[in-house]
């Protein structure tokens, strides 16, 4: 399977806790003013790679990551493909960190099942679009302060938002 993405990093500090790789997927709707990665959001922005290319450069920087974060673009526009990435991700035991202009609820009231499917992969999801006007009052990770750092899992758990917390 392949997965259309802008740009990779080996290793990150400021996406998410810990160092940790960072995949661009290309394709965004949600056309944010002064969008960080504008040239991110057209579909075909960027290289074709297959998930098992992905994985290798993942596994090559595993020695001194602790997860892999999902940025974009936006990620839930790729959600088959990074779902299957996810699972592959899990069974090396790195976390996952995804950043998406979506909100939690409208990622679990979706009817899109791979939408659903990627967000019970996710550890911490850092939800809802950027809006330049917040940005000053932003926390770390995220880019205005409208957003959210969710813990993906425990709020599953307990059927209801928790906020991430170190």
């Amino acid at each position: 399977m392949k997965l259309q993405i802008g740009g990779f990093l080996d290793n990150s500090l400021v996406n998410g806790a810990g160092l940790r790789s960072v995949i661009f997927v290309s394709g965004c709707c949600h056309n944010c003013k002064n969008c960080h990665n504008n040239a991110m959001q057209h579909f075909d922005y960027g290289d074709s790679t297959s998930i098992d290319d992905i994985l290798e450069k993942l596994v090559k920087n595993m020695p001194i990551i602790s997860g892999v974060t999902f940025s974009g673009g936006e990620p839930f526009e790729s959600s088959l493909a990074l779902s299957k990435l996810s699972e592959e991700i899990r069974t090396l035991g790195l976390n996952i960190w995804c950043y998406s202009g979506y909100t939690y609820e409208e990622i679990i009231h979706s009817e899109d099942s791979n939408k659903r499917r990627l967000l019970s992969l996710i550890d911490v999801l850092i939800d809802g679009e950027f809006h330049e006007e917040l940005k000053e009052d932003a926390s770390k990770y995220t880019g205005s302060s409208n957003q959210r750092i969710i813990d993906v899992q425990k709020s599953s758990l307990e059927n209801e938002i928790i906020l991430w917390s170190k």
